[in-house]
């Protein structure tokens, strides 16, 4: 933009004091957010406390089911923060899916996530069968548990500073999970559909396309950044360079309609495991992640309708208990077949109960398609996320320490 056109930006909006005032709010908004963030860091490191919880709970008391002291403008600013901040999160657990994370505990990834996502499945879809609930919404609600909320379970991690080979596992657990879901939540909605004795076709072939689309992405930019980056000046990538790359990634994948978290950890993958002249390709993109995480979550927690727990009756508490069994169940089934240690197969379960974004898109797909069941579907998915929301990352990081990979003080 010119010099000439920023000044007359600057006067129409002088000449608009409606537009002036709402963009004054907004900042003044997002100042208070971060000081409100940074508040609860502290609170968290003091009280061991996850600032995840501690964030949520505060967007709860400022947004529309506490005080309602959001403007407007922040329902739109949600969807853009999340992206950015969840892309992130993406390229970092990428990053963690090294040849010699791999070696060490790749096996171990592969069959405790199958097993998870499975068990899960299964315990969830036949207990809500048993309890009274229509085969086809159970389905969707079977597969919607399998998902796991990749950015509470890493943030627990770095805020409690776990290190070790448990906390190596359940990283890429978290960073498969959303494969595992589309594939699992595709198969459901056809056999949902063909329960209803509607028409299935198509599902499959859009889940095979997105789960296709979003890897290529990755690989189509995360290998020739592998060699590009951290040229202009010796050692590490640049910021702009960092961001450039995640953005590029996330943009393309909402452009061709893919899974923008499964393209950003593919693209970390492909730069972790193919640039060799640099060692930490993620180091400057976590320098100013927080500050995005720290809206993110405020955001998050102002947008959850906490009177929707009211309404979740004997079926969604159903649901979440029947999903926190499916979680111990298939951790410790997936541990068995393993190499892990018979304290971590029994808390890889805990460590996995998180539940947010990807959960809530399964949801309101599985509405579309089965629209006489949204009632049932939509109070179920978000009357449970509050509840993950706020239990999970406590139980997370109780896990953590359980297995011994945060050292207590």
């Amino acid at each position: 933009m010119s010099s000439v056109a920023l000044r007359q930006g600057l006067v129409l909006a002088c000449h608009d004091p409606i537009a002036a005032m709402d963009h004054a709010l907004t900042f003044i908004g997002l100042g208070l957010l971060l000081l409100v963030g940074m508040a609860a860091d502290e609170i968290g490191h003091r009280t061991r406390l996850p600032r995840v919880t501690l964030l949520i709970l505060c967007g709860v008391a400022a947004g529309p089911s506490g005080f309602d002291l959001f403007p407007e403008t922040f329902s739109a600013l949600y969807e853009l923060m999340s992206v950015l901040a969840l892309s992130m999160v993406a390229f970092l657990l990428g990053g963690k899916l090294t040849r010699f994370n791999l070696q060490n505990s790749g096996k171990s990834i592969a069959i405790v996530s199958v097993a998870v996502v499975l068990v899960t499945g299964l315990i969830v879809g036949a207990g809500l069968t048993l309890i009274g609930l229509a085969l086809a919404p159970a389905l969707v609600l079977a597969a919607m548990a399998t998902a796991t909320d990749p950015a509470a379970t890493q943030d627990v991690m770095r805020q409690s500073g776990s290190r070790g080979h448990f906390t190596n596992v359940v990283t890429g657990i978290v960073a498969l999970d959303d494969a595992w879901g589309l594939i699992v939540f595709a198969f459901c909605l056809v056999w949902a559909q063909s329960v209803e004795g509607l028409g299935a076709d198509g599902h499959l072939l859009a889940a095979t396309r997105e789960i296709v689309g979003a890897v290529a992405i990755g690989v189509a930019v995360g290998l020739p950044a592998a060699f590009l980056t951290g040229r202009l000046r010796p050692g590490d990538p640049t910021l702009s360079e960092a961001l450039g790359v995640v953005f590029l990634v996330a943009g393309l994948a909402i452009w061709f309609e893919v899974s923008f978290l499964l393209a950003g950890m593919t693209c970390g993958v492909m730069i972790a495991n193919f640039a060799k002249h640099h060692s930490r390709a993620f180091h400057e993109i976590e320098h100013v992640e927080w500050p995005f995480m720290t809206l993110f979550f405020l955001l998050a927690g102002g947008m959850l309708e906490v009177g929707s727990l009211s309404e979740l009756g004997l079926l969604g508490f159903g649901y979440v208990a029947l999903r926190l069994v499916g979680r111990f169940v298939g951790g410790w089934i997936g541990g068995a077949f393993t190499s892990l240690k018979k304290p971590e197969r029994a808390w890889m379960g805990m460590a996995l109960v998180p539940q947010a974004g990807v959960a809530l898109g399964m949801a309101l797909v599985g509405v579309e398609v089965l629209p006489h069941w949204r009632d049932q579907i939509l109070t179920i998915a978000i009357g449970s996320t509050v509840v993950f929301e706020l239990i999970g990352p406590p139980m997370t990081q109780f896990a953590l320490t359980r297995v011994g990979d945060v050292k207590r003080s």
